[in-house]
């Protein structure tokens, strides 16, 4: 069974996973493919994620990557990042009435310091607050986060092109005083524009129209840093060592059979 589903001839999207997933992650950050869902755009790739700091598991989640050549109006563009982030944080989280507001500064922050620009971004932040009675009594009390979030990257930015109307000097050519500067009209530009920028331009959609190139590392390095900063590390570009965490923190872990609900 595949792992991914990238419809045939979807060379653009292919082309954006190979260099993303070819990029270097921070070194506490693992994750492996899994099956991708298929009714939600025509090519879909999905996989799961850890942070791991000395043999401890701390954050966990899923990331899915969805793209349409025709695009989606929800999406306001072509690509859509649909991810989850889960982590245990220490028991002091319980009462913390702002929890929602620090989940939502590590996706913004996230986003910010990877430079992956994002538009129609949300997120919904859960806290499920677990406490043990009776003859559980003894079990200390556990705090779940969980994070959906999505967002839609924006395409690679290039130099706003010339106008066609605007000339450009042929190399070797002099000005004489029976004419004017040798010119030639610079070619047609192969840069499209979206929203008004210029912006890389990629293979063909279905309709001829050109669709613009998108990097996607700075995105998923930016769900990486998400799952971090639920783990309790602060903030690291990749290859540099993590300080100690700012809070404790450990992945959800599912109840053991035969445990009392």
């Amino acid at each position: 069974m595949p792992v991914h589903r990238i419809r045939s001839g979807d060379d653009t999207f292919r082309a954006a996973i190979d260099a993303m997933t070819d990029t270097r992650q921070r070194q506490e950050f693992a994750w492996r493919t899994i099956p991708a869902p298929s009714r939600m755009a025509p090519s879909t790739w999905a996989c799961t994620g850890e942070i791991v700091v000395h043999d401890e598991e701390l954050a966990s989640g899923r990331l899915v990557i969805l793209h349409d050549p025709a695009g989606q109006e929800a999406w306001d563009g072509t690509y859509r990042m649909v991810a989850l982030v889960q982590a245990q944080l220490e028991p002091e989280f319980a009462i913390e009435s702002m929890l929602g507001d620090v989940a939502w500064s590590w996706v913004t922050e996230s986003l910010e310091l990877h430079d992956a620009e994002a538009r129609e971004l949300g997120c919904t932040a859960t806290r499920v607050v677990s406490q043990s009675y009776g003859a559980l009594a003894s079990r200390a009390s556990t705090v779940d986060v969980e994070m959906r979030v999505s967002w839609t990257p924006e395409p690679r930015e290039l130099p706003a092109p010339r106008e066609p109307s605007e000339e450009v000097a042929v190399p070797g050519s002099s000005t004489t005083p029976e004419g004017p500067v040798a010119a030639a009209t610079r070619p047609p530009s192969s840069a499209a524009n979206v929203g008004g920028r210029a912006v890389a331009d990629g293979p063909e959609g279905p309709d001829g129209d050109v669709e613009p190139e998108i990097d996607l590392a700075p995105h998923f390095a930016a769900w990486t840093a998400m799952l971090a900063a639920a783990g309790g590390l602060p903030p690291a570009p990749p290859r540099i060592a993590p300080i100690a965490p700012t809070h404790v923190a450990r992945a959800p872990r599912p109840a053991e059979e035969g445990e009392a609900r």
